[in-house]
Formats: structure tokens, sequence, C-alpha cells
């Protein structure tokens, strides 16, 4: 049956109605003139919008951290502490998991560590990511679930664990967690994405986050129900069999968290520019040779499968991007642009790069919330970089004014799913003049994570022709003014693929 949206606001334009037909908007004029419609949905004057796309996820440990042990409030080590408590006592059996805890501003000067671990949940199996979610601390039973441990690089005896020990921990963390509660945070995260507007969300899967199981279990969940689409990307090279997975399910891509570096939080961002400010003994590491890169990329574009990139610091953007480039060299500019290669994060980028990045048809995906979390002056970036180099980061402005196509997204759990907050903390940039305008801002939280998917259509983000997903928030102001307020409008309906959610 087709949908008649009548007596909205579209963009600054009231007295409008949308009618979608086969998943498509098939008419958008004056309500006065507006066709007839099987379905009728009365706008009352409420703002009309297409639906948010959130261009990082991790629904799993999103719907988990929603229903479990979030850390993010913690103000000390002794109110986690407490938190951690709290939890055991509620959840008797099974895996403690969590996930949020920042020890920088705690007044106690440290993180978790094993022993205050063990001390709470005793014999079972505990995995508490920082809020970077590129290190851990772990409980001693834990440690016993992956042999070997002690001997990766990152391990440390007090259970804080950093590279590759911290992967291998996180695969046998979520490994652990079962089916049903796997399904149960799943759908937590796509009802949570439904009551924010978000009508597509960008899963960035791999084997170092959450398998493949859980992604194909997550594909169906969305396709099983009406609901937010699921675009999934899996992060593994090609060399190690990641492009059979995007064949075998059908993914929009073979990267996303395909991990080149780790975060500043944890000093493991791949830094090409000095050591960190707070630790000098390192710069952080880079986790693949660049003959690595290259030769996924090369696959990726023979097969007309974007590759995508989880990088952070300099050195590890400057690694991808040359390895997108010298793809190119050898294959053609134009094969590679047809692809639109991305890269995840792009917190810090040389000027030049931004320039390559844009030649190279790349697409950036960003996370402002990072930003609005530990940057400026006097933040966790300032912390850990210096104020020079911490002023420096996510310059969003510098992307956008060079033409680099930026999708937004949250990196849910490591901050929550939020798009208005999204779309205002880019504008709203903690360093002067690095903000984007703010339509800007809002079309790459909409229509960016559509180009960002190869999937946009040519006639824009709202218009006959484009695909129906919609979104009704419970306020009769313009977007402009939604947008200069800053506002957070309640979403009143979501339409994804022409079907009311």
């Amino acid at each position: 049956m087709d949908l008649l949206v009548t007596d909205v606001t579209v963009g600054d334009r009231p007295g409008r109605a949308v009618h979608v037909a086969d998943g498509r908007i098939a008419w958008l004029g004056d309500a006065a003139d507006a066709p007839a419609g099987d379905r009728v949905v009365a706008g009352e004057g409420a703002l009309l919008t297409p639906a948010f796309v959130d261009g990082h996820v991790h629904a799993t440990a999103t719907g988990l951290a929603l229903a479990g042990l979030d850390l993010h409030s913690s103000s000390s080590l002794a109110d986690a502490v407490q938190a951690i408590t709290a939890h055991v006592a509620a959840t008797s059996t099974g895996i403690v998991l969590g996930t949020g805890w920042d020890e920088t501003a705690w007044p106690e000067g440290r993180g978790l560590t094993r022993a205050d671990l063990d001390a709470v949940v005793g014999d079972r199996p505990a995995y508490l990511a920082r809020v970077d979610v590129h290190s851990a601390t772990v409980s001693t039973a834990l440690f016993d679930l992956v042999p070997g441990i002690r001997e990766l690089p990152g391990y440390h005896k007090d259970g804080q664990l950093r590279l590759d020990a911290h992967h291998a921990a996180r695969t046998a963390a979520y490994g652990a967690v079962g089916e049903q509660q796997r399904r149960e945070a799943q759908r937590a995260t796509l009802r949570q994405a439904t009551a924010l507007g978000i009508g597509t969300v960008h899963e960035m899967a791999g084997p170092e986050i959450s398998g493949v199981d859980d992604l194909a279990l997550l594909l169906r969940l969305a396709t099983g129900a009406p609901g937010p689409r699921v675009l999934g990307y899996w992060g593994e090279l090609a060399e190690r069999g990641g492009l059979d997975v995007v064949r075998e399910l059908g993914l929009a891509g073979a990267g996303g968290d395909l991990f080149c570096d780790g975060a500043f939080g944890s000093h493991t961002a791949a830094l090409g520019n000095g050591p960190y400010a707070d630790r000098p003994d390192t710069a952080g590491s880079l986790r693949f040779s660049t003959g690595q890169l290259v030769h996924h990329v090369r696959q990726c574009t023979l097969a007309g499968i974007q590759a995508g990139f989880h990088v952070i610091g300099d050195a590890a953007v400057a690694q991808a991007i040359y390895a997108v480039e010298t793809v190119a060299a050898e294959l053609g500019r134009p094969a590679v642009r047809a692809c639109r290669h991305r890269l995840e994060h792009v917190e810090m980028i040389d000027r030049p790069d931004v320039e390559r990045l844009c030649d190279l048809g790349m697409v950036a995906s960003v996370q402002p919330a990072f930003d609005a979390a530990w940057g400026g002056d006097s933040g966790m970036y300032a912390d850990r970089l210096g104020v020079r180099r911490a002023l420096a980061t996510n310059p969003f402005a510098d992307l956008a004014d060079a033409g680099v196509a930026l999708v937004l997204g949250s990196d849910a759990p490591v901050t929550p799913l939020d798009p208005w907050g999204g779309v205002h903390a880019a504008v709203d940039h903690r360093t002067p003049g690095s903000g984007l305008r703010p339509f800007d801002a809002f079309d790459a939280a909409t229509h960016g994570g559509w180009h960002a998917a190869r999937r946009e259509h040519a006639g824009g983000p709202l218009a006959v022709g484009a695909p129906a997903d919609l979104a009704l928030w419970a306020t009769e102001q313009t977007l402009s003014a939604v947008l200069a307020e800053r506002g957070r409008p309640d979403c009143r309906l979501l339409v994804v693929e022409g079907e009311p959610v």
C-alpha cells in the first residue's frame, strides 16, 4: 500500500505533503494538491526530514551497554567499582561485560585494574572496555579463556590490555555471549535507533569486534521486521578472507573497523609527528604493513568492493591514503574513485592528505561527539597530544571545504546514538573555525550516509524518486530553526523504505 504524509513542514516550507509508493517518494508538493493515499498520516504541521543515517555503529555492543553495565557516567574509580558491584549482584552468572570508563578525570589518578575487578567479580570472567574501546581491563578468569594472551603485545599483568592482547580478550569476551543475549541486545539498539529517527545504521563488524555469526544474526533481524536498515561492513584484510565474507553476506563494503591503529585515549593511535605528550615513550603503532593495505585495496578495487579503514592518528591516515593512491596509479583513478573507499574517524590528518582524499574520491566517516567529549584546549586530547595538536584534530571544515564527502556517525557504544547531538557537535566544534555549517552537518548526517554507502539517488536527499526514509518530528519549527536553536525534537514517526515503523 502507498502512504501519504500530509500537512508537514519540509525544510523551511510548511503546508507540504509527501506521497510514497513502492518504497520511494512518488510525489512532493503543496498539501492542497496531494493525491489520495491508501494510508494517511496527518502531520499537523510537524517537521518532516530525511531519516538520519548513523555511519558507524556496533549494534551488539551498543545494546549490551543499553541494557547492562554502562560506565560512561562514573566520576571516579570508586564510583565505577560501585557500579560493577551492583551489576554483579544483579546478574549472578555469566560473563561481566561493560564499557565507558574514562580515568582521565578520576581523582584517584588511575584506571581499573585486574585486582579491582577480581575483588568484585570473583571467579567470573569480566571485560570492561575503556571509553574508546581500544583498551580494557579484564579479570583473571577472562585471562584463562585466552591461551597465550600473556605473550601478546599489549599484555600487562595488572589486567589493563592494549593492542593484540586487547583484541584477543575482546574476541573471547563477546564470544562468550549467547545468541539470545545477542539478539536482545541488537533489538535494543534498533529500537533506540527507531526512537531517534535513525533509518539506517552502518554496522562496523569484524573478526576482532563481533564475528560473522553476530553480523549474520543482525542482518537477519533487520530484514525480518519493519525497522532501521542495517548496512554491514566487515573489517578483515582480503589476504585473510575478508572479501569472501563480504560476498557471502552481501555486505556494503570490506573495511569499516579494519584497525590500522588504535585510539588517542589508549595511546595506540599511530602518530607521525612525535610521541604522545603524556607518554613520550610511545607514538602508538601501525598494525599492518603498507604492502598489506595496498593488496587489500587492490583486491577490493578489482572486485568493485568498497574498502574501509579505521585510522585515527596521522601516520595511519597517511598510510591508508598512500595505499589507495598506489592502487590508483596501477588501476587508474576512475576505478578507485568508483569504489569510494572510506576512512573511519580521520581525527588527525595533514593538510596535503586532505587534498589527496578528495582527489581519490574517498569518504571521511567522522564522529563529532568525539570532539565534544575530548577536544578543545583542556580535554583528553590536549592531555594526550598537547594543546597545539589537540586543536587540530577532527578538522571537519577543512575536509568539507576541500570537497571531501563526509558522513557522521556515533561509533556507539563509544558515544551514544544521538543524531541531533552529532549534528550540533559538528557545528559547535571545540576548535573555532573547524566546525561545519548547520545544513552541511545535517546533510552529512542524512544524505551523506547514502553517499558513503554508494546508494544515493541523483534527485537529492528528499526529492521525487528518492528512497522514502523519512522522520516526522514533534515540532512545528522549520529545519533552519531547529538547527539554529540546537533543538532535539522527539521523533513522532520513522518511515523506512516507505513503511512506517
